[in-house]
């Protein structure tokens, strides 16, 4: 190992106790190293969008949107950030100093860096990262997971064949890589990657899996339709010793499990996912005696109709997962008081096709867009393009806006980020 990469260890080791005990997120997906917190009403939205061909410029591009509803421009887009073209604009996440925002490209596999600090309203692009292919061998910048001084990007696929049997590379804050993480393929591993999830104070991180960009770029009919293409999903979880950044142990968890959630309430030792096209939460937990298991404790929805979750958003106190399934447009709330045994305790359709959900720090907001994959999402009348934000009264949610995105001429919204009007506000909001 490098000695730059033995270095950043070394950093974040010294950082575990510190972040974790002090470190919460607005968004639940958050990496727990971020330090500016946004506890109270978020000032802005961030909407990683996909261009579209004939709307607009066409361009992928960076959405700010005003969601302070003390402002005049409340429930308003106030700016547009273009990025020069269409890589399949997918998801991204802040540095662990909440200064810049990394988003990536499934199909181009660039990255851009948002300064998203000088002036929160209208982000500014300064920095265009292209040398992921070239330097890991990976291509499909997924997740964008903030370490101290580092960002952890999460891949999808590579170089050699577009399959899925990929890594993370590891980048500093200025864009500079540093080394990579391959995905095992021994232990019983398949080496397809998805999402990553830290929890500093079990010295634990998991990775997820999902699938090849041969088939994420294909049209989702003619991928249902390939019995060869169906059998390249990822079917495992795995879980890494933190601190020396092997994997330990692989977890069978079949049907590509996507999104990871630890529970940030103090106390809590689990994390929860979902799996794609099999419809089940899964939890991940420490046994009777001490050793990490993974198993199957929810079904979401009717699995024969293959509803597809896609996003989750664990509220703060480990007690209620929200669950977009995007075929049905179908947003779920479980009540996790008992992870072992959750349950669906309220459901409502949010639109023709749901994807990502952002939920505040307080739980009585929760943003969804609709945007899955270009070449994924429904075509016709059932291609709606947008973001609601619903208010949650812990019985019901009720629309308080939303945006029509094709209708605006952005594109096809995706990944959501919260924004604060100034540093001082952010940092007022730190444990």
């Amino acid at each position: 190992m490098r000695q730059t990469s033995r270095a950043a260890l070394a950093l974040m080791t010294l950082a575990i106790a510190a972040c974790f005990q002090g470190a919460r997120a607005d968004e639940t997906c958050n990496s727990p190293y971020l330090s500016n917190l946004i506890k109270g009403q978020e000032d802005y939205l961030y909407v990683w969008t996909l261009g579209v061909p004939g709307i607009g410029d066409g361009s992928d591009k960076l959405v700010t949107v005003d969601v302070n509803p003390r402002s005049k421009q409340f429930g308003k887009v106030i700016a547009q950030l273009p990025v020069g073209g269409r890589g399949e604009a997918h998801h991204a996440g802040f540095t662990d100093d909440r200064r810049f925002l990394w988003a990536g490209g499934l199909d181009d596999s660039k990255i851009y860096v948002f300064d998203i600090h000088t002036d929160p309203a209208r982000p500014k692009l300064v920095k265009t990262i292209t040398d992921l292919p070239a330097k890991s061998g990976y291509v499909g910048p997924h997740t964008f997971y903030a370490l101290p001084g580092r960002m952890l990007v999460g891949a999808l696929s590579n170089t050699k064949d577009h399959g899925g049997v990929t890594g993370m590379a590891l980048y500093n804050n200025k864009g500079e890589y540093i080394t990579k993480y391959p995905l095992p393929t021994s232990m019983g591993g398949d080496g397809y990657g998805y999402d990553i999830a830290i929890n500093p104070a079990k010295n634990a991180m998991l990775t997820s899996s999902f699938t090849g960009h041969t088939n994420y770029m294909m049209d989702l009919g003619t991928l249902i339709k390939n019995k060869t293409a169906m059998g390249n999903f990822g079917n495992t979880m795995v879980l890494w010793n933190l601190k020396a950044m092997k994997p330990e142990k692989v977890f069978k968890v079949p049907g590509a499990p996507l999104e990871i959630r630890w529970s940030q309430h103090e106390g809590d030792d689990w994390a929860v996912t979902a799996t794609a096209l099999t419809s089940k939460l899964w939890l991940v937990k420490k046994d009777a005696q001490g050793q990490w298991q993974a198993r199957e404790v929810a079904t979401i929805g009717d699995p024969a109709k293959t509803p597809l979750p896609v996003d989750l958003s664990l509220s703060a106190d480990g007690k209620g997962l929200w669950v977009n399934t995007f075929m049905d447009g179908i947003t779920h709330h479980f009540d996790l008081s008992n992870p072992e045994a959750p349950k669906e305790d309220y459901a409502k359709h949010t639109g023709s096709q749901v994807n990502m959900l952002s939920q505040s720090w307080d739980g009585k907001r929760l943003y969804v867009s609709s945007s899955l994959l270009a070449n994924w999402d429904k075509k016709g009348a059932d291609n709606e393009q947008f973001v609601k934000l619903y208010a949650w009264d812990d019985k019901e949610l009720k629309e308080v806006f939303q945006l029509d995105f094709a209708r605006l001429g952005l594109g096809r919204p995706h990944h959501m980020k919260f924004g604060a009007a100034t540093p001082q506000r952010v940092a007022s909001a730190r444990e």
